[in-house]
């Protein structure tokens, strides 16, 4: 499963496994773009290194954060530009793609909806058993991640009891 953090100059990502109940992080990273760079080039560096990721790691679902409300509509505009093209990306490599707003990813990870980076960073570390810290993008990436593993998990334990009552 790969969680995406996008991001016009910083587009996060962290691949991870569930085994057993255990989560374990197999691949992080950043893909990084130039402000002086042409936006279709920024978008196009963000394409290709997804599908580099996507390539390499065979992930069989995503998950990545909506857009959420900007001080700017500049600044959204420019999230949403990132967005598109990670969602291209993951959808083109033919995954399903889980969207989480930022209050239920760090409710998720911190139990707090209004967590600070630092907490969830400090989560995310404990929760998968790192030695050390991720890139901040990494690491908002591998919160989305694990919140799309614990959502998933809480819909087939709900579905099992669903069809039980059932029959």
């Amino acid at each position: 499963m790969i969680g995406v953090d996008p991001g016009l100059n910083a587009t996060g990502w962290a691949v991870l496994e569930r085994s057993r109940g255990r989560h374990t992080l197999l691949a992080s990273g950043v893909v990084r773009t130039k402000a002086n760079e042409p936006m279709a080039e920024r978008l196009f560096r963000i394409h290709t290194g997804l599908h580099a990721v996507l390539t390499e790691h065979s992930p069989t679902a995503a998950a990545i954060e909506q857009i959420f409300q900007h001080r700017s509509a500049e600044s959204a505009l420019r999230l949403g530009h990132a967005r598109g093209v990670a969602l291209l990306a993951l959808r083109a490599a033919g995954l399903p793609v889980g969207e989480y707003n930022p209050s239920t990813i760090k409710k998720s990870v911190a139990g707090n909806g209004r967590a600070r980076k630092p907490e969830v960073q400090r989560l995310v570390v404990a929760l998968l058993g790192l030695p050390k810290p991720l890139a901040a993008d990494a690491s908002d990436a591998a919160a989305i991640a694990l919140t799309h593993l614990a959502r998933a998990g809480l819909d087939a334990r709900l579905a099992q009891l669903t069809s039980r009552g059932r029959r």
